[in-house]
């Protein structure tokens, strides 16, 4: 089995004076300020993150360029592969992003808008540079394709853009065999129901991914703990696990997550 890895992550904002900082909020609302981007990214990179991600989380809903001055300032700073994501719209963004640091980007609205990019940044710069990210939320009805049971119901995923603000009725499970098809090398898969709640990776919708690519997924939103990447490690087959409110505030560290994990025969590098 391949070594899982713990990936941190930080959600920036431009704060009231025009500053990137570093929000936390709970389904993609109430951002509550938590610091400063340079010096998070600092203190992962000794804590012992296998990578670390930096996505703009206003960049795409504004229509601005992601902020590459900060991006270059994170890059800097960290030794291990480094994701940023938020307003890559064109293979010239993706470029500038690899240029100012970034080991891979992550684009979201940009390639369910124009699916093409997806292949011509796998083209150009290799599968392996990116990263398609999926804002996912849950949906009770008749209008997807892939369904689960959730809670005792029928569930469809469906994509959302800008940051969560505008579904697309496009389903995720479709769009996920589409985006790898087309070359992407790491699918992001976030839970809009579970962001920042600490209740738990979003199993089914996890699940649902992993069992329908080969391409390696990242789990992102709800992490309570140790047990919850566990949970999605071993249940739903994710290949690496992405947390940020338990990291950011103390909860618990990149070691103690990583030892209760290789406790429990998960492989783990330190």
């Amino acid at each position: 089995m391949l070594t899982k890895r713990i990936i941190p992550c930080i959600d920036v904002d431009l704060d009231e004076n025009g500053d990137p900082a570093v929000y936390t909020g709970v389904n993609f609302e109430d951002l509550e300020y938590t610091g400063d981007p340079v010096e998070m990214a600092k203190a992962y990179n000794r804590a012992g993150a296998d990578e670390f991600v930096f996505l703009d989380i206003t960049a795409s809903a504004e229509g601005r360029e992601t902020m590459l001055d900060t991006v270059s300032q994170v890059a800097d700073e960290v030794f291990i592969p480094l994701t940023v994501g938020g307003g890559i719209r064109t293979r010239e963004d993706i470029k500038e992003t690899l240029r100012a640091g970034a080991d891979k980007v992550s684009i979201n609205t940009a390639a369910l808008e124009n699916p093409d990019l997806v292949n011509e940044g796998a083209r150009a710069f290799g599968s392996q540079c990116i990263v398609i990210s999926v804002d996912a939320r849950r949906r009770f009805d008749e209008e997807g394709e892939h369904y689960e049971r959730v809670d005792g119901e029928s569930c469809w995923f469906e994509c959302t853009v800008k940051g969560g603000r505008e579904g697309t009725g496009v389903d995720v499970v479709e769009w996920a065999r589409e985006a790898a098809s087309r070359g992407a090398g790491e699918l992001f898969v976030n839970s809009i129901d579970a962001d920042g709640t600490k209740d738990g990776y979003d199993i089914p919708l996890t699940r649902a991914v992993c069992e329908n690519v080969s391409t390696p997924v990242i789990a992102s939103s709800g992490c309570g703990g140790p047990e919850d990447m566990y949970e999605v490690f071993t249940e739903a087959g994710a290949d690496a696990g992405l947390a940020a409110s338990i990291f950011h505030f103390g909860d618990y560290s990149i070691e103690e997550t990583k030892r209760y994990l290789a406790d429990r025969d998960v492989p783990i590098r330190f």
